[in-house]
């Protein structure tokens, strides 16, 4: 699906930040734009650290849509997640979702003032052989 009009390049470039965040396993760097004050942040926070930890993961976004002004924004995202366990024999598995987040200018910089669904960061599930629980897989 192609945008019209793609978000404006400070948008862009939080997101990727984020994206590389993640995949560089760096739970605090992906957090950073984050309201502590959002609903769900201790939630969001205890999966990501949970999730960097656990798994090894590749993160990617496609924007789909992006409404707003210089001071909120919504946009909506395609957003990829590859998780591969750390041991050898260990699962990978593929998530994909469709995430709303706002966002709000704070200064000069913008910061994520909601985020769903949160559930797409759930780490997975130890005893259900590595599988996430809540957020369907994508089907090798």
């Amino acid at each position: 699906m192609l945008m019209a009009d793609p978000p404006p390049q400070s948008v862009i470039d939080l997101f990727t930040a984020i994206a590389a965040a993640l995949s560089e396993g760096n739970a605090v760097a992906f957090l950073k734009p984050f309201d502590r004050a959002m609903k769900d942040y201790p939630k969001l926070e205890a999966d990501i650290v949970a999730l960097t930890a656990q798994v090894d993961v590749q993160s990617s976004i496609d924007f789909l849509k992006d409404e707003g002004d210089d001071q909120a924004r919504t946009v909506e995202l395609d957003w990829f997640l590859e998780t591969r366990s750390r041991q050898d024999t260990g699962p990978l598995e593929r998530r994909r979702e469709r995430v709303t987040c706002r966002l709000a200018r704070d200064k000069k910089s913008w910061k994520i003032t909601s985020l769903d669904p949160v559930e797409l960061f759930r780490p997975p599930d130890i005893r259900n052989n590595g599988r996430h629980s809540g957020v369907k897989p994508i089907e090798v």
